[in-house]
């Protein structure tokens, strides 16, 4: 009989087997019913084409349903991880993406944006080669920098604004979005996946380094093509080499560097460093180089307008309009700096007043006990889970680009008035949005504390030879889930550690040493979860805000999904070649446990 617990209590132990002793085939049907949850949202937001907001609520009753029926949590751990999801999906995911459309609104409304367009296009009106510059490698440096949806919000409204399709520029800035996501956040998801292995992160840096450069490498043509036929991709095949090949090189170098010298960590500024080298170089290349055929947005000439009809660009009114993203990067850095100290502990910047506080979720945190075999025998006794929300008002990305909202009002010209008018108008373009976003947070934390993540991770463990193409795999499973890198590594990365002992015990890695089959297993929960950016919820509805195409949810999911599970299976062949086949089984970095 099934264990339905609507009690107001806590402390609860999950089970990765809840149906063993009950049913036949226990572990299959566990497996069913941890992933239903998955196949609901997908079956309502795909199939039935309900709105993101109605799908992620169907889905999350169901979860919420099986968690107490099936797994046995109490109420108050599936009400209050839902809360904590949701409060993770407002800050600082939705506050991010809030303020990155409010300041793209506010040069719009200034009038800066059409000049920020035509400098662009003054690069070049060529659709292939604005997609490479903005979506690439502009991309780059905002996942670097920011992270949290800031990349598809602030490119793809850019790219519409060059005349691009809604649809086209959300679907080029997911697939841009992938590789640099590993490095998103000055290192977060690597520093995340440390925490919760014990592996270094230079050590986990330096494994992505030797994976995801080729990725990257492969990212711009991938996107281009995806664009406009295989003949006119290959016409611009210069410039993506330009543009893939600086921005791959950069990466690994700031990803190893502290292999080739000793005491100098640069793997935060990966992104970052990799985005503009990228960005520069490729600019740069384009005043030497152009395609013969020139291939315009939505496949119509664009009027370059004369003289007479327009006020022709200078320096000074290019550097005005580019001025509110110079000061939000400048900001993000500052943040990011900020942000790294606090990895040591609170800052606190004046007087009492930190940086950030953790408020622990009541009845919730330290209240859930993962399955005992979830648990490295090495590390002692079972630890509870951590529930903290963390709020993090000055760190978060968001509050980098709202306080470089407000600083932009005089260099825009803007009045106070008009500010508080496209405010408004912001405000009610993001509602839905964010809390479709606090819908979909919600429904991967309920999962996680009830023990369905776990469940459903060991189920791709028993594929043994084959699973260092699956840990990718898992990983890409995780960021769908969850809506980040980060949070895939803090979901799965503790299992991977875990399986990748298990697998090695049992005789397969046996060629590689432990500290090698973890590290290599462990990075690639995160270098495989960087292909389920694109089509995780956060993302989708990011992209159809900055692309004015709220409701169209499944279509840009129809239209990413095929290159999100392909891309994800290129990282895994690639980690399972790094696994049995040498000389790349070289390319493993091991480590002192």
């Amino acid at each position: 009989m099934l264990n339905f617990q609507l009690v107001w209590a806590a402390s609860f132990i999950q089970l990765l087997d809840p149906l063993a002793g009950k049913v036949p085939y226990s572990a299959l049907l566990s497996t069913f019913v941890a992933a239903l949850p998955v196949i609901v949202l997908f079956w309502l937001l795909v199939v039935s084409r309900w709105s993101a907001p109605l799908a992620g609520a169907g889905a999350t009753i169901v979860a919420g349903i099986l968690a107490c029926s099936v797994y046995g949590a109490p109420l108050v751990v599936v009400s209050m991880a839902f809360v904590h999801g949701a409060l993770f999906g407002l800050l600082p995911i939705g506050w991010t993406v809030f303020n990155a459309m409010l300041l793209y609104n506010m040069t719009v409304s200034a009038g800066q944006f059409e000049i920020l367009r035509r400098s662009v296009a003054g690069l070049s009106n060529d659709c292939r080669l604005q997609a490479i510059l903005i979506a690439f490698a502009f991309g780059a440096f905002l996942e670097g920098a920011a992270g949290a949806g800031a990349p598809v919000a602030i490119c793809a409204a850019i790219l519409v604004g060059l005349g691009f399709q809604p649809l086209q520029a959300a679907v080029l800035c997911l697939l841009a979005n992938t590789s640099p996501v590993a490095y998103g956040g000055l290192g977060t998801p690597l520093i995340t996946l440390s925490g919760v292995t014990g592996i270094p992160t230079e050590i986990l840096s330096t494994m992505a380094g030797h994976q995801l450069p080729l990725l990257s490498l492969l990212v711009p043509a991938y996107m281009i093509c995806c664009l406009c036929t295989l003949k006119q991709a290959f016409e611009v095949w210069p410039a993506l080499v330009t543009a893939g090949g600086s921005f791959a090189l950069f990466q690994y170098f700031f990803a190893t560097m502290h292999d080739h010298v000793d005491g100098l960590v640069l793997y935060p500024m990966t992104d970052i460093g990799g985005g503009l080298f990228s960005l520069v170089i490729t600019a740069l290349f384009l005043k030497i180089w152009k395609p013969k055929v020139i291939l315009p947005a939505n496949g119509s000439q664009i009027a370059l307008e004369s003289p007479v009809n327009i006020e022709e660009l200078t320096t000074a009114k290019v550097a005005k309009a580019w001025m509110p993203y110079v000061l939000m990067s400048v900001l993000l850095l500052l943040a990011g700096i900020i942000k790294q100290k606090e990895g040591q502990g609170p800052v606190e910047i004046a007087g009492p007043l930190k940086a950030s506080y953790k408020i622990p979720l009541p009845g919730l945190h330290e209240e859930v006990v993962r399955d005992m075999k979830l648990h490295d025998s090495s590390l002692g006794e079972q630890k509870s889970e951590k529930a903290e929300f963390n709020f993090i008002w000055l760190t978060a990305p968001g509050s980098s680009v709202f306080l470089a909202a407000l600083l932009s009002i005089p260099l825009l010209g803007m009045s106070f008035g008009q500010f508080i008018k496209v405010l408004l108008e912001t405000i009610n373009q993001m509602t839905v949005p964010i809390l479709t976003i606090m819908f979909m947070l919600g429904l991967s934390y309920l999962t996680r504390y009830a023990g369905m993540d776990a469940t459903l991770g060991v189920a791709f463990a028993q594929t043994g030879f084959m699973y260092p193409f699956f840990a990718a795999i898992l990983g890409w499973l995780g960021v769908f889930l969850t809506g980040t890198d980060a949070g895939s590594n803090a979901l799965f990365g503790s299992l991977q550690k875990i399986t990748a002992a298990e697998i090695h015990g049992a005789g397969v890695l046996s060629h590689l040493s432990l500290p090698q089959s973890e590290v290599l297993i462990c990075t690639a929960n995160s270098t495989g979860g960087v292909m389920g950016k694109m089509i995780d919820a956060q993302s989708i509805v990011v992209a159809t805000s900055a692309t004015g195409q709220l409701g169209k949810e499944a279509d840009i999911f129809r239209a990413v999904i095929w290159h999100s599970i392909f891309l994800a299976s290129v990282i895994g062949l690639i980690t399972l070649l790094q696994a049995y086949l040498p000389p790349l089984t070289h390319l493993v970095p091991g480590y002192m446990r």
